[in-house]
C-alpha cells in the first residue's frame, strides 16, 4: 500500500459509563450519536457541527486512498453498467383489459410505470415517470404504486431524504394529473377498497415504527382520515395488503416471530377490522380466503409450517384441517393461491422447490429445475381466475428467467431472460455445493462459482457472503455485478448460516438470541471449510455482508482476524448492545426478540455482550475494512459504524486500511437511483481489488 497517505481522523475520546445489572463499561464514542438524531435523519443538515465535521473527515481521507483506483473505478462503472440493458422493461402482468409494467429508459435512474389496453402490442400509455418526479432532487426512491380496481387512479410512494418516511400521492389516470392530497409519515404499504375510492395505509409514529393504520377517501383532505386499527405494542409493527381474490384487506401485525391477522372486506371499507385470530408468542400465521374457507399458513404444532383450512365465520384452531400436512425440514416459505390451485415454495437444505397443488382433488406436481444450486421464486399477478403462475429463476451463473407455468398442463413458456448487453456465456462458470462442519457438528451448506478457468488453490482470493438473522434467506442467484470479481480469478460463496431459514425453522431458533453465536461459528466454519477444500487459503477471504450482516462481519473480525485478508461491512449492525439497551430507537422494541432484551434479562446482556462488534474490538492486527453508513438511515443508525471505526482505529495494531464512508444524503438502501447505485459497487470493488494487490486497480 502507499505510503503517502494523510493521517487517518482520530475521533475525540470522552468516554461515558454505562452501568447495567451491576455491570460496568466505557463507551468513548457515545458523543457521535446526535442528541437531535432524528430530525437528523429527516434533514442531513441539521446534523451536529462536531459531528458532522468527523464523517466528512473520514469520507475525505477515504477519497485519498482510494484516488489512485479514480480511473479504475470509471472503467468499472462502465463495465458494471455495460452488463445492464438500460430501457430495460418487466414482463407485462395482465389485469382485466389492461397490461401493466415498469420499464426503464436509456440512461434513466429510475423506473417509468406503464400499460396497454387491448394487448401487449398496444399503445403505451405512460402513468408515472420516475425520471422526472425526481428531477431537481438530491435523493429519490419510487416505491409503491398500485392502480385503483377501476383503473383510474395510481397510489404510489415515494421518499425524497433517504429515511424511508413515505409521501403518498394520488394520480388521476385520465387527465394525468396528480390530485392535491399528499400524505406524509407513512411506511409506504396501502391497498385499494373495491369501490376504488378509499386507500388504507399504514402512519409511523415519532420512533419511525408503523403502528397506525388509517383510511383516506379520495378528495378528502388527509388530515380528516379515519383511524382504522391502532398497535398498542411497541415491539409490534403493522402492515396492510389484500388477499389473492380481492375480498378482503388484511391488517397485520407482528414481531419478527409472532403474528395476528385483521379482515375487513374490501366492498365495505367502512366496515370495522375483524379479529382473525389472536395473536400467541411464537405463533405465526397468514391468511387467504378461498369460497367460503380461510386458507391458513401456521407454525402453530408445526415447526417448519403447515396449511390448514377453516370456515370464513369461525377461523379458530378447533376447527382447521390440515390441507398441506407438516413435514420436518420443509420449509413452506410461501403460498399462492389461485381459484383452481395453490402453490406453495418449499426451502429444504438451502434448495428452494416449488409444489402445486389442484384444490378439486389434492393432486400435487412439483416444478423442477436441476441446477446444483439456484434461486426460485413466485411473482404475485393481479388476476385470481387463471391457470397461469409466474415464476422467476436464476442462479449464480444463469441471468434471471420469467417464465409462465400453465397449471393445467405444465408446460413452461419463457417470458424473458435477462438480457446482459456486454455478453455472457453461463457455461464459463463453476457452480458448486459443499458443507462445511460447525463447532457442534451441524452441516453449513455453502455455495458457490468461480470462472471454469480458474483452479482454486490456497492463493486464490475469495469473497465469502453471509447474513444470518432474522429468518432471512440467503438462495443463489444470479447477479451481473459478481462477475467483476469472478472474471477476474476470485471465488464467490454464500455461507447458509444460523439465523437464517436456509435449512428450516430450527436453522432460524439455532441462530438467535441465547445460540446467536452459532451464527458466528458457522460462517468461520464456511471459511475454515472452504480453506481446508482448497478454494482458497488463510488470509485470502474478504468476508462481506451488509446490516445484520455487517455485525457477523465484525464479529468474525474480532474472533479470527487471520482468516481474511479484506473485509466489506454494508451500513453494519455493530453496535448491538448499546442500541438493544435504548427502547427510544426504531427498531430496538420490535428486535428483542431477535437478540433479546438486555435491559431486563440480565443472560440477555451478557450474551450480547460476547459478541457486539463494538464491544470486543480488542488490540490485534484486523484484515483491510471498508465500512459504510448513511446520515438517514432509520435502521442501522449512522453512528453505530462511526464509532465502530472510531474504536478499530485505536485499538488495531496493523497498518492495514480502514475506511470509513459515509452517505450524507442516504440511509440504509444507499443512493436512490440505478447508476448511483452502480459507483457504489464500483467503490467496493475497486477497495477489494486495490488491497489485493490487482495492478489495474492503481493503474492510470
Amino acid at each position: 500500500m502507499s505510503t503517502n497517505l494523510p493521517p487517518a481522523p482520530r475521533a475525540e475520546e470522552a468516554p461515558v459509563t454505562v452501568e447495567t445489572h451491576g455491570h460496568r463499561r466505557q463507551d468513548p464514542y457515545a458523543w457521535l450519536r446526535d442528541a437531535d438524531w432524528r430530525e437528523a435523519m429527516r434533514d442531513p443538515d441539521r446534523l451536529a457541527e462536531p459531528i458532522r465535521a468527523h464523517l466528512e473527515a473520514e469520507n475525505t481521507y477515504a477519497d485519498a486512498v482510494m484516488a489512485p483506483t479514480r480511473r479504475f473505478r470509471e472503467r468499472l462503472f462502465r463495465e458494471l453498467r455495460g452488463r445492464i440493458r438500460e430501457d430495460d422493461s418487466s414482463v407485462p402482468m395482465r389485469d382485466g383489459a389492461f397490461h401493466y409494467y415498469g420499464r426503464y429508459r436509456e440512461g434513466g435512474q429510475h423506473p417509468v410505470l406503464c400499460r396497454r389496453h387491448g394487448s401487449e402490442d398496444a399503445p403505451e400509455e405512460v402513468l408515472l415517470d420516475g425520471d422526472r418526479e425526481a428531477d431537481g432532487a438530491s435523493y429519490f426512491r419510487l416505491g409503491a404504486a398500485e392502480h385503483a380496481p377501476d383503473h383510474r387512479r395510481l397510489a404510489y410512494a415515494v421518499d425524497t431524504t433517504g429515511a424511508e418516511s413515505w409521501v403518498l400521492r394520488f394520480r388521476d389516470l385520465d387527465t394525468g394529473t396528480d390530485l392535491p392530497e399528499r400524505i406524509s409519515d407513512a411506511r409506504g404499504d396501502f391497498e385499494w377498497s373495491a369501490d376504488a375510492r378509499s386507500v388504507f395505509y399504514t402512519v409511523l409514529d415519532a420512533e419511525h415504527r408503523p403502528k397506525w393504520v388509517y383510511r383516506h377517501v379520495l378528495g378528502d383532505d388527509p388530515a380528516d382520515d379515519g383511524l382504522v386499527y391502532e398497535e398498542p405494542d411497541d415491539g409490534f409493527f403493522v402492515d396492510v395488503d389484500k388477499t389473492e381474490s380481492g375480498r378482503f384487506i388484511v391488517i397485520t401485525s407482528h414481531d419478527h416471530v409472532t403474528t395476528e391477522l385483521r379482515v375487513i372486506p374490501a366492498a365495505e371499507p367502512d366496515a370495522a377490522p375483524r379479529l382473525l385470530l389472536p395473536r400467541e408468542p411464537g405463533v405465526e400465521y397468514a391468511a387467504s380466503d378461498h369460497g367460503e374457507h380461510w386458507i391458513l399458513l401456521t407454525n402453530r404444532d408445526a415447526e417448519d409450517f403447515r396449511v390448514v383450512t377453516a370456515p370464513l365465520d369461525a377461523p379458530a384452531p378447533e376447527h382447521w384441517r390440515d390441507l398441506v400436512p407438516h413435514r420436518p425440514g420443509h420449509l413452506i416459505q410461501d403460498l399462492l393461491l389461485f381459484r383452481d390451485y395453490l402453490v406453495r415454495l418449499e426451502i429444504a437444505d438451502a434448495l428452494p422447490a416449488i409444489v402445486v397443488r389442484r384444490l378439486a382433488d389434492g393432486t400435487e406436481h412439483p416444478v423442477a429445475f436441476d441446477q446444483a444450486c439456484y434461486d426460485l421464486g413466485m411473482i404475485a399477478g393481479f388476476e385470481f381466475d387463471t391457470t397461469t403462475l409466474r415464476l422467476s429463476y436464476s442462479s449464480f451463473s444463469t441471468p434471471a428467467r420469467v417464465i409462465d407455468y400453465d397449471m393445467a398442463t405444465g408446460t413452461q413458456r419463457l417470458r424473458k431472460e435477462q438480457e446482459i448487453p456486454s455478453g455472457h456465456d453461463p457455461d464459463a462458470y463453476v457452480i458448486q455445493r459443499l458443507h462445511a462442519t460447525a463447532p457442534d457438528g451441524e452441516q453449513v451448506p455453502v455455495s458457490l462459482f468461480h470462472h471454469r478457468d480458474v483452479t482454486p488453490d490456497p492463493e486464490t482470493p475469495l469473497l465469502l457472503y453471509g447474513y444470518g438473522s432474522y429468518g432471512m434467506i440467503d438462495l443463489p442467484g444470479f447477479s451481473p455485478l459478481r462477475l467483476s470479481l469472478v472474471n477476474r480469478g476470485f471465488v464467490y460463496a454464500v455461507a447458509h448460516v444460523r439465523g437464517g431459514k436456509d435449512r428450516g425453522d430450527r436453522w432460524y431458533r439455532d441462530g438467535k438470541l441465547e445460540r446467536k453465536t452459532n451464527t458466528f461459528s458457522d460462517y468461520i466454519a464456511a471459511a475454515e471449510g472452504l480453506i481446508a477444500a482448497g478454494y482458497t487459503g488463510a488470509g485470502r477471504i474478504t468476508a462481506h455482508g451488509g446490516s445484520a450482516g455487517g455485525m457477523l462481519v465484525g464479529a468474525a473480525v474480532n474472533q479470527r482476524p487471520e482468516l481474511f485478508h479484506a473485509a466489506v461491512a454494508d451500513v453494519p449492525f455493530v453496535d448491538v448492545l448499546n442500541t438493544m439497551l435504548d427502547a427510544s430507537l426504531p427498531l430496538t422494541p420490535p428486535e428483542w426478540p431477535e437478540w433479546g432484551n438486555p435491559a431486563a434479562d440480565e443472560a440477555a446482556y451478557y450474551t450480547i455482550l460476547s459478541y457486539s462488534p463494538y464491544d470486543n474490538v480488542r488490540a490485534q492486527a484486523y484484515p483491510h475494512l471498508l465500512v459504510t453508513a448513511g446520515v438517514s438511515d432509520p435502521r442501522v443508525t449512522y453512528w453505530e459504524p462511526a464509532k465502530w471505526v472510531a474504536r478499530l482505529r485505536t485499538l488495531k495494531t496493523d497498518d492495514h486500511l480502514l475506511l470509513l464512508r459515509t452517505n450524507m444524503s442516504a440511509g440504509h438502501g444507499g443512493p436512490g437511483g440505478r447508476f448511483d447505485f452502480l459507483e457504489e459497487v464500483a467503490y467496493r470493488y475497486a477497495f477489494i481489488l486495490m488491497v489485493y494487490g490487482f495492478e489495474e486497480a492503481t493503474t492510470a
